[in-house]
């Protein structure tokens, strides 16, 4: 097989191509080549190009059924080049012989070589003799000539012009990938799809099936039949049973498509110009009317919450405070994630409305008074700010009211006990009963004095911690203060009065011991011993009744080994009891056996056995209870930890995902690969991914309303809290809400720009290299640099573009040579891309800027010139007419759209670009060198 890619050698069907150089005429592959003269391509192409020629024969009244044949005698060659061509061709001559026929094809040859055509290895002779394969090829190479060579699309012509125009058309559409022109049309979806995408009446695409590719394609050869006037080249037959269907024939069959589409699309462009313009400008009144009503709506709102969010009223009880509380979560969950959403949309719409104002060449939307989106900026800081101080309080609050509450019953229930215990103690010291007693009755005083005086100084302690339990409510401003310290104050007094009596009590026992016999030392011993017991099993009474608030496990397990430890002590405790009651049997018994007949109870002590036996007893019964209380409050801390595990688990995997798709989103949006339209669906992917991943978040507001409801307040387990989850997840959605629609905005930039993806990629890198800190914005001096790089000259207060060269060479050259840019043209520069002096310079700014440098725009000579292609040949006459002849409505729409208002305060018009001078004709005229305004 012969190579006719290799330097010198002929195109395999005799000939160079129709260009110059013939390069799009060479094969794709070697499998191409290999397979060239496989029948069932012959078969295709003799069908494609004999459709392909009778659709311009039949302009002249003939056609051709045999492409070998038909062509032989040079007449239908040559009418076949004179319809495609609309030009002339030397008379053919009309002799029957094989000279005439030579002759005739010559002439055709000939006209096909004055195109630029090199043919070579294609005679007459052959074309005479019927040659399949030699007229295959010069049919080939005429289409390629009159049908392919001038499509251009983008600056790529011929075969890659088409191809690029067939990917851009069927991008849209599901499972269509155009990659060439053999198999990515096979199962007939890109055909359906061409005739789709401009007709979309003919065709019902969603009903098409990827596996029934016959059906497909003759649906779509039979619409283009039937309605596009495009015959049918092809049998669906021919292309689905063979393995790769020829690429000559389906180029053939598509460029038809082109030409059918091309012409429409024309003067759609032209109407769409016009509709463009009053759209627009509709549509951004719109938009400033929304922007203003949601703004005060929102302003309005924050101005009503944060007073509320400011009061901090303490109350009374702790009901009262978690009715605050409850009342706050309400308005966490409840109202104030609809006016985030707000605020978003709000900045969204206020975006694009200064993205369109910008692309239509109008001034910028100054909102009115007040209602700039940094005023709601500032009142929403403020009421978040005021949020964060009113949560903290009202914990502090409860926590503060749980203290206190606990504080204030521990009070009560140490007074009460205190309080029954002196009843009675004051009229005791108060008697003189030792004046008529006994020697043997005094002894047992003063003894009874010294037991009294054990215990007085045991409840020492007691006193002490109710005073200082009502000094700490006092501090912690306990809202019934007055009754606790009027309590204090006379337990306090009546202890002082008690320390007193008590003490004139002794001396007057001491006076008159010294005339007493000393008292049975059994009964003292007994005294001694049993009022310390008692004193023990008192506290003990009052420990196990204590009251005890946890909020770990940890705390609750101490109270449990605490409890515990208590319990181990009751053996050796209940030795002590028999001991003390052994002392009182034994006095009995020697009083028995001696016949002596005590007074009754121990003149000693007041506290009988039977008292010991029943506080005894009244301990073994609190015992069990305290068990219990302290296992359901351990269960309770259980169901706590539990609690806090299952919200920790969720949120240590909640809060990483934020933070990883947070990252995500600032890697996407500082790659950006791909086109726009790439990207724009690729975020837009992921925000669904993130909208979908909403139910995790419930999950977790759920779990932590739980944890709210118990009234849990730390969690040792994880570092996240439902107020960084919240906070993370509206910086997420504001993000990717952000991200899409710096897209959209740079979408509707490069389409009202025309700027190239290319052109797009190259502003992003150099705008990406200069942001060093990722902030998705450029300082002035980062913008200037970056200006630089680009090769852009400000140095005279003018613009222009210098080329471009990579970073380290142009900082290389500034510093060999010194240069450095001029300040005011800079800041002339940095009034255009930052209006509001922010000292900052974002990407849409950075291309809005470069757009205007970079491209045309809406000009009011476009406009007319798309006037002119609506209009056609129709001019008006004898009427008023404009500038060249144009009609005076024409000139009207021009001045309305394209010079200052003579009102600019009602275009809300702040710039000297919105007061530049029109030129003759209502055109506005830019003075040389100066930049557009925005």
């Amino acid at each position: 097989m012969v190579d006719y890619h290799s330097a010198g050698q002929p195109y395999p069907y005799g000939g160079n191509g129709p260009g110059p150089n013939g390069d799009y005429m060479a094969q794709e592959d070697d499998w191409d080549r290999d397979l060239l003269l496989d029948p069932a391509w012959e078969k295709q192409q003799r069908k494609t190009f004999t459709a392909w020629c009778n659709s311009h024969l039949r302009k002249a009244g003939t056609q051709i059924e045999n492409i070998d044949e038909d062509f032989r005698d040079g007449l239908k060659l040559m009418l076949l080049l004179e319809v495609i061509s609309g030009e002339r061709l030397p008379k053919p001559e009309r002799g029957k012989m094989r000279v005439h026929k030579i002759n005739n094809v010559n002439k055709a040859l000939d006209f096909i070589a004055s195109k630029g055509v090199k043919l070579v290895s294609i005679g007459a002779e052959e074309i005479v003799d019927g040659n399949a394969k030699m007229t295959l090829g010069m049919i080939w190479t005429i289409i390629l000539r009159f049908a392919i060579q001038d499509i251009s699309v983008e600056e790529t012509s011929a075969k890659e012009g088409l191809l690029l125009w067939c990917q851009r058309k069927t991008a849209p559409y599901k499972n269509v990938n155009v990659q060439n022109f053999h198999i990515s049309w096979k199962d007939g979806l890109a055909f359906n799809a061409l005739i789709h995408r401009h007709r979309p009446e003919l065709i019902e695409y969603d009903k098409l099936r990827k596996d029934d590719p016959v059906t497909n394609l003759n649906n779509a050869f039979e619409v283009a039949e039937k309605y596009l006037d495009i015959p049918k080249m092809l049998d669906a037959e021919d292309i689905v049973n063979t393995a790769r269907p020829d690429e000559k024939a389906i180029m053939t069959y598509v460029s038809s498509f082109y030409h059918a589409f091309s012409g429409a699309q024309k003067a759609e462009t032209a109407a769409n110009r016009i509709c463009k313009v009053l759209a627009v400008n509709q549509e951004n009144e719109h938009l400033m009317e929304d922007y203003e009503k949601l703004a005060s709506d929102l302003l309005e709102w924050i101005k009503r919450t944060i007073p509320w969010l400011e009061d901090r009223s303490p109350q009374k009880t702790i009901q009262e405070m978690q009715q605050k509380l409850e009342d706050f979560r309400d308005y966490r969950r409840v109202h104030k994630p609809p006016k985030v959403q707000e605020k978003c949309q709000l900045e969204i719409n206020f975006n694009t409305l200064q993205t369109k104002l910008r692309l239509s060449n109008r001034p910028a939307f100054m909102p009115s008074e007040g209602k700039m989106v940094s005023d709601i900026n500032n009142g929403w800081q403020h009421l978040e700010q005021a949020e964060k101080g009113y949560e903290e309080w009202l914990l502090n609050e409860i926590r503060r009211l749980e203290r206190l509450d606990h504080l204030a019953e521990k009070f009560r229930q140490k007074a009460s006990i205190h309080e029954a215990w002196t009843e009675g103690k004051e009229a005791m010291l108060k008697q003189k009963d030792y004046e008529t007693a006994t020697l043997s009755d005094i002894k047992a005083l003063i003894r009874k004095h010294e037991a009294f005086e054990s215990d007085l100084a045991a409840h020492q302690d007691r006193v002490e911690q109710i005073a200082a339990i009502a000094q700490e409510l006092n501090e912690l401003d306990y809202y019934d203060s007055p009754s606790v310290n009027a309590r204090c104050q006379k337990i306090c007094d009546q202890w002082d009065v008690l320390g007193s009596l008590t003490h004139s009590r002794r001396e007057a026992l001491e006076k008159t011991e010294k005339q007493l016999e000393t008292i049975d030392e059994l009964h003292l011993e007994y005294a001694k011993r049993a009022a310390p017991f008692n004193n023990w099993m008192e506290s003990a009474m009052e420990d196990l009744q204590d009251m005890f608030i946890v909020h770990t496990i940890e705390e609750i397990e101490g109270l449990i080994a605490a409890h515990d430890q208590f319990k181990s002590t009751l053996p050796d405790a209940d030795k002590e009891r028999e001991a003390i009651l052994g002392i009182q049997r034994e006095a009995q018994r020697i009083a028995d056996f001696n016949s002596i007949k005590l007074s009754g109870n121990n003149p000693y002590t007041s506290v009988t056995p039977q008292i010991i036996n029943s506080k005894w007893e009244r301990v073994q019964q609190l015992v069990p209870k305290r068990d219990h209380a302290l296992l359901d409050e351990q269960s309770k801390q259980q169901s706590n930890e539990h609690l806090r595990r299952q919200f920790a688990s969720q949120a240590n995997i909640v809060g990483p995902w934020i933070q990883t798709k947070m990252e995500e989103i600032g890697r996407i949006s500082i790659e950006m690969n791909g086109t726009l339209e790439d990207q724009l669906n690729h975020l837009k992917q992921y925000e669904q991914s993130i909208v979908d991943y909403k139910p995790n978040i419930d999950l977790l507001e759920q779990q932590h309303q739980l944890i709210q409801e118990a009234l849990i307040f730390d969690n040792k387990h994880t570092n996240y809290t439902m107020e960084h989850i919240r906070v993370g997840w509206e910086q997420l959605l504001t993000t990717i809400a952000r991200t899409i629609n710096e897209v959209e905005n740079q979408i509707l930039t490069r389409d009202a720009k025309g700027i190239s993806q290319e052109q797009m990629q190259e502003f992003r890198a150099s705008f990406n290299h200069f942001d060093k800190d990722h902030g998705g914005a450029l300082g002035p001096e980062e913008f200037k640099a970056c200006l630089i790089s680009l090769g852009y000259d400000v140095e005279n207060d003018r613009q222009k573009r210098t080329g471009s060269m990579d970073t380290d060479d142009f900082r290389a050259l500034l510093i060999s040579t010194g240069y450095s840019l001029g300040d005011a043209e800079f800041n002339r520069i940095m009034s255009v891309v930052d209006p509001n002096n922010s000292g900052i310079v974002t990407f849409q700014a950075f291309i809005d800027f470069m757009s205007r440098e970079t491209t045309d725009t809406d000009t009011a000579d476009q406009v007319i010139a798309s006037f002119k292609v609506l209009a056609g040949d129709k001019v008006r006459h004898g009427g008023a007419t404009g500038d060249g002849g144009c009609p005076c409505g024409l000139w009207m729409f021009i001045s309305f759209f394209f010079t200052p208002p003579i009102y600019p305060e009602l275009h809300h018009g702040r710039g000297a670009a919105a007061r530049a001078a029109p030129r003759p004709g209502g055109v506005l005229h830019r003075p040389h060198g100066s930049l557009p305004g925005p």
